[in-house]
């Protein structure tokens, strides 16, 4: 099971550092492919005061010494196309934002690179609309078939975080999981699927269903999850109304694999 956790956003290496630690459990578990995610740059704050990260250059430099003192693998977003190679040089895997997943040239400039790529379904957007991007990713690769299979052989990931129904509201429909799962092995972003998007100058959301979204999901059956995660959510710098506190998250992923045992064992 892929496994993409780690904080919203760097916040400053010490507590990188920190919840990194934290964290070493997922990287020794044989039954889980992990990866460390954290932004250098949220771009696409809800207002000009929002925080957004140390930028490019010190966050890679965050990230690598991560990489460097645990061993893990790394994801990471990338916003423009002059930002693709030299973030391809440190993390495993690019995550195209989903405000950002019809952006032919970023994907383009992604699917270049030898690193794999995680296209997040935009809120706006139906599942069927996601074999494009997909698609877009896979011809840069050589690749004209658009299935489950090449997408899985040549890297490339789509990752389910709601629709957005009315405003201020995220609404999961599971049917998403099983329909972009013929395109690509599909990620569930439990704690994006939390968000309260925003109404006023900031997001809003709801940790509180993360448990309920990440068991449903499983049910389901998807490649892998999504979680953002802080050691104390309450003072997280970006997105800690829908992050799971550190310890929650064992917890959860817990609960994910017992649901995943008693569908093998019924087989």
């Amino acid at each position: 099971m892929i496994i993409l956790a780690g904080p919203c956003v760097i916040e400053n290496r010490e507590m990188m550092m920190r919840i990194a630690e934290k964290l070493t459990y997922l990287n020794e578990d044989q039954r889980i492919e992990f990866y460390f995610k954290a932004s250098y740059d949220k771009a696409n704050r809800t207002s000009i005061d929002s925080f957004r990260g140390p930028g490019l250059d010190e966050g890679l430099k965050i990230l690598q010494e991560i990489k460097n003192t645990f061993g893990y693998k790394l994801i990471t977003d990338v916003h423009e196309t002059y930002q693709v190679a030299p973030v391809s040089e440190v993390v495993d895997v690019l995550q195209i934002p989903a405000f950002l997943c019809r952006q032919t040239d970023l994907l383009v400039a992604s699917g270049k690179t030898n690193c794999k790529v995680n296209i997040k379904k935009g809120q706006f957007l139906a599942s069927e609309s996601m074999k494009h991007p997909v698609g877009k990713v896979l011809n840069t690769r050589g690749v004209s078939e658009i299935n489950y299979e090449s997408s899985k052989k040549n890297g490339v990931w789509l990752c389910e975080r709601g629709n957005v129904f009315g405003y201020g509201s995220l609404i999961v429909d599971m049917k998403n999981l099983i329909t972009m799962r013929e395109y690509a092995p599909v990620i569930f972003d439990a704690t994006h699927s939390a968000q309260v998007p925003s109404t006023g100058s900031t997001t809003g959301g709801n940790s509180a269903i993360v448990p309920a979204l990440a068991r449903a999901a499983a049910a389901v059956g998807v490649d892998g999850f999504f979680f953002e995660t802080h050691i104390d959510p309450s003072c997280a710098l970006s997105d800690g109304p829908n992050m799971l506190n550190i310890d929650q998250l064992k917890l959860t992923i817990d609960d994910i694999f017992k649901i995943q045992d008693v569908l093998s064992a019924s087989k």
